[in-house]
């Protein structure tokens, strides 16, 4: 079993960064797919970034150009790096892993919120 561990998430007014981390407790290349979505209160869990082991990326719209997902190989570890930040990127964040047997795993999450 894997286990996903996110932290860089807090408060940060809009126009503000924050890198979030997800940190696995094995090797990435055990995934085909690394991804991160997000839940904001009330709206179902949305799909905003993924990243593959061949390195494509692909961005939800909403983030396109702002939010830039990214690994550390040698830390098992994959970023979200996010800029621009608005009121409507507020929300609880997950890190997600699929491995080639299409065993999905999460994270516990980690809070957004974008406020002035």
């Amino acid at each position: 079993q894997a286990q996903l561990v996110e932290s860089g998430g807090g408060l940060v007014q809009p126009g503000g960064s924050l890198r979030l981390s997800c940190a696995a407790s094995i090797s990435i290349f055990s995934f085909s797919t690394m991804a991160w979505y997000r839940q904001a209160p009330g709206k179902e869990r949305e799909l905003v970034a993924t990243l593959t082991t061949g390195g494509g990326t692909n961005y939800a719209d909403s983030v396109k150009v702002r939010f830039t997902i990214s690994r550390d190989n040698a830390k098992n570890t994959v970023y979200l790096q996010m800029n621009s930040l608005k009121p409507e990127d507020t929300a609880v964040y997950y890190c997600n892993a699929i491995t080639v047997f299409n065993q999905r795993f999460w994270g516990q999450g980690t809070q957004v919120t974008v406020s002035s």
